[in-house]
Parts: C-alpha cells; sequence; structure tokens
C-alpha cells in the first residue's frame, strides 16, 4: 500500500499533510505562532488516525511502529518550527523599535534626549548590563552619560578622547576581576566592546557596552548593530551639540561673558519653581557699581567697558560653582544663590565687595557696589522675588555707598529696612 505523497521501498517513504501552510509574511503577534503550532498537532493527530485505518492486521505492529516515530518526527519538526517563528517575531519586533528609535533620534535637537535615546538602544543590546557615551567639548570637560552602571564605575570605565585613526572601527576590553562581590551586590563589569563615533568624517566621541559576564559575549552581531547605531547617531549628536553651543552663546552677554538679561529670567523662574516645590531655601543678590555713570563721563565709554569687564571676572572669580551670576542690564548685576539663605546672600556680597573694592579696577581706581538681597519667601513668585532684592538695593543707594540692604523674610511691607554695612534686619 502506498500513501498519499509516498516514494516506492520501504526506507524512502516521506509522508506529505496536505491542506496545511503556514503563511508568516505579515505575522506580528504570538497567536498566529500558537495558532500554527495547534494546526500542525491538529494534522499529525489526523494522520494518525488515517494511517491507523489504512494498516491491516497483518502489517499491525511494524505500521505502529512506523506511525509513532513519524508523529514523533513530526512534533520535533512543529517545535522546531515554533521556536523559529518566536525568533522570528522578537527579530521583527527588534527592527521595528530600532527604526522607531533611529527615527525620533533624527528629530530631536536636545542634546540631552538624543544621548538618552542612544544609550537606551546601547543598553539593550543582548549581553549589554551597561552603556556610556562619552562626547568631546572642544572648550570643557567631555560630556558623559550612562545607563545601567553606577557613577563609580562610569568614571572607571570611561574612555580618553576618541581615537584620531581614521582606521579604527572597534576596540574590545577585558577588564581585570578585582574583588569578588559581596552578597546582595552586582558583580563586576568584566568586558567591554566601544565604537568610536563620527560625525562628518570626524571624532566625536565614543559609545560603549559592558557586560558582567564572561569575555566573548559580545558576538559580530552585536558589533555590528552598535556600530549601525553609532553612524546613526553621530550625525543627531553633532547637530544637538551645535544646537547647545549656539543657545549658550546666545545666552551670554558678549561684554562681560556672565549671563544676560534674559537667562536670568528665564533661570530665576525656575528655581523659584523649584524652591517652592520642594521646599528648598532660595537667595538673590542684584548688585549695582557706585558712581559708574561718572566714570563713563570720565574714562569715555570704551574704557568704561572694559570696567565692566574686569568686574564681571571678579564676579567669576567669588561665586561658587552652583550660583548663577548674571549681568541684567548696564552696571547691574544680580547672583542667583540655590539652597542659599539671607546670611549666604550677604556673605556672597562681602567677598564681592573685598575683591572689587581692594584692588584697582582698569583705570577706574578703586570701586565700591551696592547691593540689596532677599531670600525667597512661600508667596513669592520671580517677579515679587525680584522685585524685593531690587527695591532692597535701590534703597541701599539711597543711604550711601558700599551698602547693602536686606528685604528680610520677616519684614512687614511697610517696615524701614536697616541700611548699612550689615545685613537689614
Amino acid at each position: 500500500m502506498q500513501f498519499p505523497g509516498e516514494r516506492d521501498g520501504r526506507d524512502n517513504r516521506q509522508v506529505a499533510v496536505p491542506g496545511v501552510s503556514l503563511l508568516l509574511a505579515s505575522t506580528t503577534s504570538t497567536g498566529v505562532i500558537a495558532g500554527a503550532i495547534a494546526v500542525g498537532g491538529t494534522a499529525v493527530t489526523l494522520l494518525a488516525v488515517a494511517v491507523g485505518r489504512r494498516l491491516g492486521s497483518s502489517s499491525r505492529i511494524s505500521g505502529e511502529e512506523r506511525m509513532a516515530k513519524l508523529v514523533q518526527d513530526l512534533d520535533s519538526r512543529m517545535a522546531a518550527m515554533g521556536r523559529e517563528l518566536s525568533e522570528a517575531l522578537d527579530r521583527a519586533r527588534e527592527e521595528t523599535r530600532r527604526s522607531r528609535f533611529l527615527g525620533e533620534l533624527a528629530g530631536s535637537i536636545d542634546l540631552d534626549d538624543v544621548l538618552r535615546r542612544t544609550l537606551d538602544a546601547a543598553g539593550a543590546l543582548p549581553g549589554a548590563d551597561g552603556a556610556l557615551i562619552t562626547i568631546d567639548a572642544p572648550d570643557s570637560e567631555p560630556i558623559t552619560a550612562a545607563t545601567g552602571i553606577s557613577e563609580e564605575e562610569a568614571e572607571e570605565l570611561a574612555l580618553g578622547p576618541p581615537p584620531r585613526g581614521k582606521r579604527v572601527r572597534s576596540m574590545s576590553i577585558t577588564y581585570e576581576p578585582g574583588l569578588e562581590p559581596l552578597p546582595g551586590e552586582q558583580p563586576p563589569i568584566r568586558v567591554g566592546l566601544a565604537i568610536p563615533i563620527t560625525a562628518e568624517l570626524e571624532p566625536v566621541g565614543i559609545l560603549s557596552v559592558f557586560s558582567r559576564g564572561e569575555p566573548g559575549i559580545f558576538s559580530d552581531e552585536q558589533l555590528h548593530a552598535l556600530e549601525d547605531l553609532a553612524s546613526r547617531a553621530g550625525p543627531a549628536i553633532e547637530n544637538a551639540r551645535r544646537f547647545r553651543e549656539a543657545r549658550q552663546l546666545a545666552d551670554l552677554d558678549a561684554l562681560t561673558g556672565l549671563h544676560n538679561r534674559r537667562y536670568f529670567h528665564e533661570t530665576l523662574a525656575r528655581e523659584c519653581a523649584r524652591a517652592q516645590r520642594y521646599n528648598r531655601r532660595l537667595a538673590l543678590v542684584v548688585l549695582d557699581l557706585d558712581d559708574f555713570k561718572a566714570i563713563n563721563d570720565q574714562i569715555g565709554h570704551l574704557a568704561g567697558d572694559a570696567v565692566l569687564a574686569e568686574i564681571s571676572q571678579r564676579i567669576r572669580d567669588v561665586v561658587r560653582s552652583a550660583d548663577i551670576p548674571c549681568r541684567v542690564g548696564g552696571d547691574e548685576f544680580a547672583v542667583i544663590l540655590p539652597e542659599s539663605a539671607i546670611e549666604d546672600a550677604d556673605q556672597l556680597y562681602r567677598r564681592l565687595q573685598e575683591r572689587v573694592s581692594t584692588k584697582p579696577v582698569a583705570q577706574a581706581g578703586r570701586m565700591l557696589l551696592s547691593a540689596g538681597i532677599a531670600e525667597l519667601r512661600a508667596q513669592d513668585d520671580a517677579v515679587s522675588f525680584f522685585q524685593r532684592a531690587d527695591d532692597a538695593l535701590y534703597r541701599a543707594k539711597e543711604a550711601g555707598k558700599g551698602r547693602v540692604v536686606a528685604s528680610s523674610a520677616t519684614q512687614a511691607p511697610d517696615e524701614p529696612p536697616a541700611a548699612s554695612g550689615l545685613v537689614g534686619r
């Protein structure tokens, strides 16, 4: 007896299952995989029944053996097909996610957003436990961002400037194991893979992925994926970096190099909102050069510009890294002091006064600063906060030269403030 699709000869039998086909071209859900496997299982069952009916009593034993082997073979094939379908679906999902990421990456001009998206994509590579990106900054410290690793690890693992060699494709890194981790601690980083990031054929940074597993975990497939990511991210990073530089230049006062008036008011509004939201302290110093108009009249406006530039440099030398010095107009300056009280503002004024008054300034000689200081109140917004400090400065100017007046948080609106070399209470 010859089954449908069976070749002649006992050892060359092939069984075809008519009517069963799997269409994968447009498959995008695991439901199709389950359905395909179910159809295969049904086909195996029907085939078993058909074969059993056709076997005669004389060949029942040998037919059952052939049937058992046939069912086992088909079952193995269906299981393999299910795994292939699942892997294909995972690859399709990864390609869709990567395509969406690349489209979003190209449309962003915010550097922090571009770096975050790049890191997310790099950290999602199979075998990667963390990712680090370092961007070269010509006039400042390199910009670094990381995901999946601690700040200490990022500092330890960060590579230097991007390699200048045109032929550098990738760098495989093996790290010394170090001490065994304590219970509950993550194992140390053991291997890394670094790819130069280029834009307009010039290196702009390095993209690295790291693993806590054994060496050899990163295959050629991961290397190609990381190279593709770096090549796509390079132009987006360069565009975002140029936009940030242009924005920073737009935020700076051309004469003094301090932040300008627009930046001051935007930042003050942001810092006020943050301090109010998180119940943090915030102080403000508004400064004015005494008798600056007379200096302009005596030595000219160009020399007066030199005086402003030197005063600005002395302000930069005195303020803390967290403070935000600005030129708000003419010879008026302001310093925003996050996480600070009115006593901190008073101390800053005294340091500034000492730096300005103890050494001649350009052609103007010895100069003095008057100041108004204030601390943020619960009912303040950015406008009222600045107005209180500015009003305090006006009262300091009326009281004489080299004075500071504090708009105290406890002072009633009609209470006359103190004006002297000490903070008003």
